[in-house]
This record gives structure tokens, C-alpha cells and sequence, in this order.
């Protein structure tokens, strides 16, 4: 059962330019392994501006709670290039309030805009159960 969607569209020159201007940002939004390709070069503004936007859906997926952390959630590379979402902390804690046990996820950038969609899929939870 569908538990929450999200989306989320991310203009990439905008998202690089608040990389360049803010210092520290890259890092309070990103993992170290999320900064860097499988062979260790450093993301492209496209790529770390759809993952932006698969943080902003995740979160809208479950209710956007204000007390998520950037690095609880993480985009990874999967099997043949997939990428798909590795949850900890904060965010676990919701998607298992929430009973979500299984996540899908899409990123594309094209024409200046990243974005990405997300659907958290598992079994409600009642109140009773968090």
C-alpha cells in the first residue's frame, strides 16, 4: 500500500550557485559518498541537485516532520546505475512510525531543472502501534 509520494524539482544553476556562495552547504546536505561518483570524481551540479530533490521529496513522502536530518537519508547507486534510497536515524524513525518498509525512487535533470519523485510503500500503522 502506498503509504506517502513526494516530489520535487530543483533548478540546478540556482542549487549550484548556493553551493559556491554558501560554504559548508555541500556537506550539511550531502554525504561523502554522495559528493562523489562509484569512481570517486566529484558529482556534477545536475546530479548533486537531483539528489537535493530526492532529500525534499523523501520528506514530503512522510508528512515533511520538521526534525529530519540531511545525512539520514542518502542516495545510493544500486544495481546497473539505479539509485535508491538507504534511511537511518530521523528518518527511519518516521517511515516506521508510519510502517513504510520498502521505498521507490526516480531522479532526472534535463533543461536546467533536477528533479525527483518518491513513494514510500509498506502497512499503515495505527496510533497505537508507533
Amino acid at each position: 500500500m502506498i503509504i506517502g509520494i513526494g516530489i520535487d524539482v530543483v533548478p540546478v544553476d540556482r542549487f549550484a550557485a548556493s553551493l559556491e556562495r554558501t560554504p559548508g552547504l555541500r556537506d550539511r546536505l550531502f554525504t561523502a559518498d554522495e559528493q562523489r561518483t562509484p569512481s570517486g570524481a566529484p558529482r556534477t551540479g545536475e546530479s548533486l541537485a537531483a539528489r537535493f530533490a530526492a532529500k525534499e521529496a523523501l520528506a514530503k513522502a512522510l508528512g515533511a516532520p520538521g526534525d529530519l536530518r540531511w545525512h539520514d537519508a542518502e542516495v545510493v547507486v544500486g544495481d546497473h546505475g539505479r539509485p535508491r534510497l538507504s534511511v537511518q536515524g530521523t528518518v527511519a524513525r518516521r517511515a516506521h512510525q508510519l510502517g513504510v518498509t520498502s521505498w521507490h525512487l526516480s531522479l532526472s535533470h534535463d533543461g536546467g531543472i533536477a528533479s525527483a519523485f518518491v513513494l514510500a510503500e509498506g502497512i499503515p500503522r495505527s496510533e497505537d502501534e508507533t
